[in-house]
């Protein structure tokens, strides 16, 4: 890393995180600040149970990506893995497998699942995967409780976040989400802790709505990113009107919302006291919020480095 990680020497960085949009920050951040500082605090309303194992998509992504094993066409799934096991249940017993599972990620749910059965808690289980893979960030759900994301479409009626996003390929059209059990969720000691020990707390450039909002969901979440003595700062998933990746910009649409990074940064209202802004964008409409203006379209390793370093040279500058 060279000298790229000297704002890691006396910082801890808290991230607020889900999807493949926000692995790329991640893996930006990783090049600049040192893991051990690092802390994410992960989506798991995409979560669900599936074949008998426990699936937590975004944990995983964000676990195979900062391992540097992740598929690298994909953005998720482990790299050169296959799909004999799916193959054969398709072939074999009539099984339809819209949710894709590799042979090489179905290790880890085998694991995960076991490691669950016997007591262990969603946290002290992604901590032990985390670290089998050689990791010194730490990884944390959200909360340890199932919060699934559920979310009320025209076409489907509710569905389940995964028949949403994958089975149903994210086509209907959203009419209203929910997190459901999140007065049965709390925010665990570590993320609590997570949050008081940071220096800076970032909200990576993840779908607000699908994956942000299930984390400010839990009870006492938003409470204590509101009392953190650190700077609170958001990250656009907006650039020119349009989303890089995924449904942001389609669901912002069909919730009667203008599809920009103004919206973004309203919908982080009174969480929030910076907001990174892309270069693109027209300046935001917002005196009483922290902004810049910054080239967040992270297209190779180097251009993620990048944003990571800028975004918290920028906080530096101003939160000393």
């Amino acid at each position: 890393m060279g000298n790229e990680n000297n704002l890691a020497l006396n910082k801890n960085v808290a991230v607020l995180i889900g999807g493949v949009g926000g692995t790329k920050l991640a893996s930006g951040l990783i090049k600049v600040v040192a893991p051990a500082r690092l802390t994410f605090i992960i989506n798991t309303g995409d979560d669900f149970c599936h074949l008998g194992l426990k699936i937590c998509p975004d944990l995983d992504t964000l676990m195979y990506t900062l391992a540097g094993s992740v598929d690298p066409d994909l953005g998720w799934g482990m790299a050169a893995d296959s799909t004999t096991t799916l193959e054969s249940l398709e072939q074999n017993y009539g099984v339809e497998p819209w949710f894709r599972l590799g042979d090489k990620d179905l290790a880890t749910h085998l694991l995960r699942s076991q490691l669950l059965r016997q007591g262990q808690s969603l946290t002290a289980v992604t901590g032990c995967l985390a670290r089998r893979l050689g990791l010194s960030a730490r990884l944390l759900p959200m909360c340890d409780e199932a919060m699934p994301t559920i979310i009320s479409t025209a076409e489907q009626g509710e569905l389940g976040f995964q028949e949403y996003f994958v089975k149903h390929r994210w086509r209907p059209v959203v009419e209203s989400i929910r997190h459901q059990n999140c007065e049965k969720a709390a925010m665990s000691p570590a993320v609590s802790a997570a949050l008081e020990q940071a220096d800076i707390i970032l909200i990576a450039p993840s779908n607000p709505w699908l994956s942000v909002a299930p984390i400010l969901a839990v009870p006492g979440l938003r409470a204590a990113l509101k009392r953190a003595d650190a700077p609170v700062v958001a990250v656009t998933p907006i650039i020119a009107g349009a989303a890089v990746k995924g449904p942001t910009a389609k669901i912002m649409a069909e919730l009667g919302l203008t599809v920009s990074a103004a919206a973004v940064a309203e919908f982080y209202a009174g969480v929030i006291d910076g907001f990174v802004n892309d270069c693109r964008n027209e300046p935001l409409p917002a005196p009483n919020l922290r902004t810049v203006r910054l080239d967040t379209l992270m297209t190779d390793t180097i251009a993620k480095a990048a944003l990571a370093r800028n975004t918290l040279e920028w906080i530096a500058g101003w939160a000393a």
